[in-house]
């Protein structure tokens, strides 16, 4: 039987080098559940949407990306969202050695 893809999108995090992912870049593995976080009052993006490892913020969802995300949490659906780690490749640039995936949770 046929089943959608819970996969909403999947992006390396932008701003990782800037952030504090260097610290936690070992403890990341295929599956780690990340947090989106909204920034509401970033003065860049009205849109950012964080995200984190625990209380370690890794930077954040692209900004070409993250308006669907952000209209989510603004209207307090986090519920419906789970963010995880899809690729770590720790030799890569800093902006390329984290994809991330967010997926809309099988509320079946």
């Amino acid at each position: 039987m046929y089943e959608p893809s819970r996969n909403i999108m999947s992006f390396h995090i932008a701003g990782f080098q800037f952030w504090d992912g260097a610290l936690v870049l070992d403890q990341l593995k295929v599956g780690t559940q990340l947090r989106l976080v909204p920034e509401f009052d970033n003065p860049h993006d009205p849109c950012a949407v964080a995200i984190y490892f625990g209380e370690t913020k890794l930077g954040f969802v692209p900004s070409d990306e993250n308006g669907l995300i952000s209209q989510l949490l603004f209207y307090g659906h986090n519920g419906i969202l789970e963010c995880r780690v899809l690729q770590v490749a720790a030799e890569r640039s800093p902006w390329h050695q984290v994809r991330a995936g967010v997926y809309l949770v099988d509320a079946r």
